[in-house]
């Protein structure tokens, strides 16, 4: 049984940081990439970055790019978002996910390549 867990999130300030884990367990984690979405009340889920299997390339949407980083560490089937110079705008229920594939698709952001999907951990970011 896929199990995919985050934790992490919590409160933060304007210009703050946060560093959100996704722990895997059943599945075979260096196989696969990996990717971290959020979805604001009353908005679509939107995908924030997303990882290969390797590790070796990463993506970011634009509204993130210079702030957030996206990294994995194989050995512990665990996946990170470091989170810096946060905004209100990334108030959102983070989830991380996992793809059906080795390689991040161009359509990653999407989502519909992911398979496996973690409960999700609030962040929330004031002014």
């Amino acid at each position: 049984q896929v199990q995919l867990v985050e934790s992490g999130g919590g409160s933060a300030q304007a210009g703050g940081s946060l560093r959100l884990s996704c722990t895997a367990s059943g599945l075979a984690f260096d196989e696969y990439a990996m990717g971290w979405f959020r979805q604001a009340p009353g908005k679509e889920r939107e995908g924030v970055s997303c990882i290969r299997a390797s590790g070796g390339r990463t993506y970011q949407i634009d509204s993130v790019k210079g702030r957030f980083t996206i990294s994995r560490d194989n050995a512990k089937n665990t996946l990170y978002l470091q989170m810096n110079s946060l905004k209100p705008e990334d108030t959102a229920m983070y989830y991380c996910a996992s793809a059906r594939s080795y390689y991040c698709l161009n359509s990653w952001p999407l989502g519909a390549d992911f398979g496996y999907w973690g409960q999700g951990t609030q962040v929330t970011v004031s002014s």
